[in-house]
């Protein structure tokens, strides 16, 4: 079992914050595809399109390719939008870390260190919809460090901060695709309050939707 470390980010930090987080995004992308190819829309779709191309081809062949390259196009549409969504994010609060998450009251950025390694990482900010209250962002552990407890401790930081700093509770949202993050949360006493289909045309087509999680900060008697 590796031994780890959680500490404060620091600049030296940047760049394997910024992979751990573009590569822990990146894996969502088949389980992404495969959700949006579960909807009935979709299923309706491409059984109307090989029906008529069934009936209007003497091919049998040409109907599977053209359903076949329909699945292609669509999996790349997946993955492009997946990658603005990392590319948005890179540019956003991920572009000065110190600055987002460092140098503002009620917010921090951790990194899980393992043999001077960064493996995994966390970031708490100040809920911009309900005062008093910590949203938790950008947990995340490198595949071959999973399994080890990292994701759980780093889930106790955020929980003690926000003790420690008088919140009353942390939030999260995660999305229908994220399984593994889902038990997770649940794991360490997050309870779902909410759920709701990804505000975009891509979101609504493919039912996309976000989960919205709250631990509540046990005070002392």
């Amino acid at each position: 079992m590796a031994d780890y470390r959680i500490r404060k980010y620091e600049d030296d930090d940047y760049e394997a914050a910024r992979d751990i987080f573009a590569s822990g995004m990146s894996e969502h992308f088949p389980g992404i595809f495969m959700h949006a190819l579960k909807q009935p829309c979709s299923q309706l779709f491409l059984v109307c399109v090989l029906c008529a191309l069934l009936l209007s081809s003497k091919s049998f062949l040409f109907p599977i390719l053209a359903v076949t390259l329909l699945l292609a196009a669509g999996r790349q549409g997946v993955v492009y939008l997946s990658s603005k969504y990392i590319e948005l994010s890179l540019n956003a609060d991920l572009l000065d870390i110190n600055k987002t998450y460092m140098e503002s009251k009620g917010s921090c950025f951790w990194v899980a260190e393992s043999n001077d390694i960064v493996v995994g990482m966390v970031a708490v900010m100040p809920s911009k919809k309900e005062a008093g209250t910590l949203e938790l962002k950008r947990l995340s552990v490198r595949n071959n460090y999973r399994g080890l407890g990292i994701a759980k401790a780093l889930c106790r930081t955020v929980s003690d901060f926000a003790r420690l700093n008088g919140y009353q509770a942390v939030v999260l949202s995660t999305s229908v695709v994220q399984y593994e993050a889902q038990k997770l949360y649940e794991g360490v006493g997050y309870k779902k309050t909410k759920e709701y289909v990804f505000d975009s045309i891509p979101g609504k087509i493919m039912n996309f939707t976000i989960y919205v999680y709250r631990y509540d900060i046990a005070t002392p008697n």
